[in-house]
């Protein structure tokens, strides 16, 4: 493989102007959004005082989020696509200027907060679904992972930049202003995307509850698709270390809150990095092998994570494993895009949206149990290890998926289940 092949394909940006809008809207909306997961969380601190009250609030926009993600699969595969993305994001403005009058008050409501939180929630579900599940139809089919990729690495970017910035922000102008600056972004993205075409799906209308059960029997039936979910799941759900960085900064890498900034910015700095060098996803011609290998490598670097004992080691190892993240991420979205027929693109999509949400949710509960049990660093050593034994599981067992291959028929061998 030649090094210009490494480098982030931008084929995409160049070939599709509805895809350049997009992008540039959801570039601008995802470093946005960061100043507002920070702000909210200094918001409900600052006028309560309680951890609990944040954590519920968070609690409360994740359901609400879960619940969008899997109406708004639905309703992608009905309506069109175009205009639930650009209704829901213009809704969102609504509620972040909302917020912003909130926290300007001088004595801010937190039942505002919370009644924000379940509507951003349930409506930013039911347009994360919509606009996944349009990408496929911007972009040609050999552009898929391309397509992530860059979407990915602006998502890494901001992971990285954004809450820097939402402190000074903070401590400056205030909260208020973190959301108003959201509300804007959100806006000038509605811009951005107004002219691109119209994006309906050739779904036949059908009971909401038998749509989704549809979507259900197609993910069951299809060894490609289930495999990229069921993937997932192992590293999610067993090797997920967020969780306990804390813990371990202060007994395995004997530092205080900087140490823990450190290690939650590592593996953002990996995946950065990895999207940069993502060039090959999308001419390897054994995409299914490449993405259980990526797999295999996060299982492997959170293993070698919890061994490393120095803090230089362990920055690495969670570095490696961000690379091994991203690039799973790019390979497992452009497979299910690849492998699911567009009246299926939206309920396939909120259902993978679904699990990323809630499995990386249950995968830090799970890590905070294990250490009350084997301890913060045998914690992550068991998760790696089991996530790795699950992965070659899944490779074993399922064929098809270790066959998968973004160079074929798009959605070969596969008959429409309406």
């Amino acid at each position: 493989m030649r090094l210009g092949e490494l480098v982030m394909d931008v084929t995409p940006l160049r070939t599709s102007p509805a895809y350049r809008k997009v992008f540039a809207a959801q570039t601008l909306t995802v470093l946005t959004t960061a100043l507002t997961n920070v702000g909210i969380n200094l918001h409900v601190y600052q006028v309560t005082g309680s951890s609990v009250q944040v954590g519920l609030v968070s609690l409360v926009f994740g359901l609400a989020l879960l619940a969008g993600l899997l109406a708004g699969g639905v309703l992608a595969d009905r309506l069109d696509r175009r205009r639930l993305v650009l209704g829901t994001r213009s809704v969102v403005a609504l509620i972040l200027a909302g917020l912003a009058v909130n926290a300007a008050l001088p004595h801010p409501v937190l039942a505002v907060v919370y009644f924000a939180a379940v509507l951003a929630g349930s409506i930013n579900g039911l347009g994360g679904s919509a606009l996944m599940s349009a990408v496929p139809s911007l972009v040609q089919p050999a552009q898929l992972a391309a397509a992530g990729a860059l979407f990915t690495v602006t998502s890494q970017f901001g992971a990285m930049v954004g809450p820097t910035i939402a402190g000074f922000i903070a401590a400056g102008p205030g909260v208020a202003v973190c959301f108003a600056v959201d509300a804007a972004g959100y806006v000038l993205g509605v811009m951005l995307m107004w002219s691109i075409p119209s994006l309906r799906s050739d779904q036949e209308p059908q009971h909401p509850l038998r749509a989704l059960a549809e979507g259900f029997r197609f993910v069951r039936g299809n060894q490609v698709v289930a495999g990229l979910l069921l993937i997932d799941v192992w590293a999610m759900v067993f090797a997920m270390p967020y969780s306990l960085f804390p813990q371990l900064a202060e007994q395995v890498f004997h530092g205080g809150p900087s140490t823990v900034g450190l290690l939650y910015t590592a593996p953002a700095v990996g995946a950065f990095l990895g999207a940069l060098a993502s060039g090959w996803t999308g001419r390897i011609r054994h995409s299914g092998r490449a993405l259980i290998a990526s797999v295999l490598l996060w299982g492997l670097a959170i293993t070698a994570f919890g061994l490393s004992g120095h803090l230089w080691l362990g920055l690495l190892c969670l570095g490696i494993a961000g690379i091994g993240d991203t690039t799973s991420e790019i390979l497992r979205r452009a497979l299910l895009q690849h492998y699911t027929p567009d009246h299926l693109q939206g309920r396939v999509s909120s259902l993978w949206l679904a699990q990323a949400t809630s499995g990386t949710a249950i995968g830090n509960a799970e890590a905070g149990l294990a250490a009350r049990l084997l301890g913060g660093s045998g914690a992550v050593i068991g998760g790696g290890l089991v996530c790795v034994l699950g992965v070659c599981l899944v490779a074993v067992t399922m064929p098809r998926l270790r066959r998968a291959s973004l160079q074929g028929d798009q959605c070969p061998s596969l008959p429409s289940t309406a």
